[in-house]
């Protein structure tokens, strides 16, 4: 791909998603419709896509803004789920549609169906994710969605290397299998965590604010590299990473987060768009490929559309079975008395004391149609190879094409169709909001509270050191933003300001001159500090959703830097 064919495509993309956005619209179903048509325009030239860049550029940033906005709290409460779907599922999927394949069209071989399986059976959660938040799905739901999307691209990946080396001539057994899984897991997940343990250790002790920033933008491309040449997966290393430096983010300086944030949802946008249009703008080719190949386009588009059905089948199939076979397991290891004295049961039914968060069978049904594939799989499919050691592998252009009409079709049957079912099935949590609400005032009012009592703790302290007189003018002011504050949040009504005050920006209290000079904007910088050692303290205990920590966060970062921003402003005065 030519410099101006890419910087094309990258606007192209980004004018769509922005009229997208601005319309309501799924963004990723709106780009890959209108590259699809611009695909059949004479004079628009093929566009070859390089699977290693979609994989080391693309795939990376993807993931890692993902994994730092996922609760891990959540993640981990949801985490059977999320194991059976991105583990279990990917493995179930990849099996079906590999028989299938192979029963249909058998010059694909064995081998060569299965690899077709591993290529379709990964979900993108994007668009799902997108339509998701928009129609206000249950955070449950919404955790799983997210989480799923996180681990399915490691495992179809790996199965992915499996069958080409099988293909290539390769013998592997069942152990030896089962082992290339336990080291890529293995493996991945230790990289990414020591990588984010070294990235967060270094900055958490930086005061360049810029450089900290810039260091996490190196993260996932660092992350995936060394997990990748360390024969483990590159996925599960950018995920690892991205979830451990997303829960210990609150530790970073404030200027860190406001910076990073919003460049992670640029990087979002920009290459999501850009991943969606390559799907539209390769589908005219690659069905010119297959029409020229030895089994011919119709076989291959029959194939297709088989493939597409059992794609869309096997996900409700799978989701309702394992949860209620889950369910069953559960009630029946709980009510067996008989052997609930043996040690192992007892660590056992620990485990199993916290189980998974309940789903109705609405919220299944939109989690099975939740099934729309993207990246991973137009990345798997540029990857398969035209040549293998034990020779050229004639059925690579038919897969490529399945792939991309798995692709396209399941964006646009289950992504079109997917409001109407979340409306339908009435999977909407109009409550969340009130419910967070009410827990950003409490959180809120429990740290206005033990603030007060830190200062009485320590006002002899500040008196000698301040004076006691304009400490206690100061403290007056502060505790008056306070309750403001608290008031404002309980006002419906008053959304706007809302916005404002409960971030902390209070213009009236931050000039006043009673909080001027260089003591009292250090004790400010205190009091703050303490309120964001109580958030935390909060969230790891349990008490918090971390979701609701990050909105209060946010509120206490922006009065810090109100704060600072004053500051600066008088010294320069």
């Amino acid at each position: 791909m030519e410099t101006p064919e890419l910087l094309l495509i990258l606007a192209g993309s980004l004018a769509v998603s922005a009229f997208a956005r601005w319309r309501g619209w799924p963004a990723p179903l709106l780009v890959v419709a209108v590259a699809l048509g611009v695909s059949l325009i004479p004079a628009v030239p093929d566009v070859e896509i390089n699977s290693e860049v979609i994989l080391t550029i693309i795939l990376p940033p993807l993931l890692y803004s993902a994994a730092l906005d996922v609760s891990f709290q959540n993640f981990n409460q949801s985490l059977r789920q999320i194991r059976r779907l991105g583990i279990g599922l990917v493995i179930v999927t990849a099996l079906v549609v590999g028989g299938v394949a192979y029963l249909l069209v058998p010059s694909l071989t064995l081998p060569g169906a299965l690899l077709l399986g591993a290529v379709v059976s990964p979900p993108d959660a994007v668009s799902a994710s997108a339509i998701g938040r928009r129609l206000g799905l249950p955070r449950r739901v919404m955790t799983v969605l997210s989480g799923e999307s996180l681990i399915n691209d490691a495992a179809s990946l790996t199965l992915f290397k499996v069958f080409v080396a099988v293909i290539g001539g390769s013998a592997l057994s069942f152990g030896g299998v089962l082992w290339m899984f336990v080291v890529t897991i293995v493996v991945g997940i230790a990289v990414g965590l020591a990588l984010g343990y070294v990235v967060q250790f270094i900055r958490v002790r930086i005061g360049d604010s810029l450089v900290g920033a810039t260091l996490g933008l190196l993260v996932p491309f660092g992350a995936y590299a060394a997990g990748e040449a360390l024969h483990g997966s590159g996925v599960l290393a950018v995920v690892a990473a991205g979830l451990y430096i997303g829960y210990n983010s609150p530790r970073t300086g404030y200027e860190t987060r406001l910076q990073e944030r919003p460049v992670w949802a640029s990087i979002d946008l920009l290459l999501e768009g850009f991943v969606f249009a390559l799907i539209g703008l390769q589908v005219s080719s690659v069905a010119s490929d297959v029409a020229r190949s030895s089994l011919g386009l119709l076989p291959s588009l029959t194939l297709a559309v088989v493939v597409l059905a059992v794609v869309i089948l096997v996900r409700p199939a799978f989701v309702f079975a394992a949860y209620y076979r889950t369910r069953l397991r559960y009630g029946r290891i709980r009510n067996q008395p008989g052997i609930r004295s043996l040690p192992l049961v007892r660590r056992l039914r620990s485990r199993l004391e916290k189980p998974e968060p309940d789903l109705s069978w609405r919220e299944l049904t939109v989690i099975s149609w939740t099934g729309m594939r993207g990246v991973v799989t137009l990345a798997a499919a540029a990857a398969v190879p035209a040549m293998t050691a034990a020779g050229a592998f004639a059925e690579r252009d038919t897969i490529t094409l399945v792939a991309f009409v798995v692709t396209v079709g399941t964006l646009l049957l289950q992504g079109l169709t997917l409001p109407w079912v979340i409306t339908r099935l009435g999977v909407i949590d109009s409550g969340q909001d009130e419910r967070d609400r009410e827990d950003e005032v409490r959180i809120f009012e429990l740290t206005v509270r033990e603030t007060n009592e830190y200062v009485e703790r320590h006002h002899d302290e500040w008196a000698a050191k301040y004076g006691g007189e304009e400490l206690d003018r100061s403290l007056s002011i502060l505790q008056k933003q306070y309750e403001r504050q608290v008031a404002v949040l309980l006002d419906e009504n008053e959304l706007e300001q809302q916005e404002i005050d409960a971030a902390g920006v209070d213009t009236t209290a931050a000039s006043h001159p009673r909080l001027s000079g260089p003591q009292l904007t250090e004790l400010r910088h205190e009091l703050i500090e303490h309120r964001r050692s109580i958030v935390l303290r909060e969230r790891n205990a349990g008490e918090l959703d971390e979701e609701v920590m990050r909105s209060v966060l946010r509120g206490i970062d922006a009065e810090e830097l109100a704060l600072d921003t004053s500051t600066m402003t008088r010294n320069r005065n």
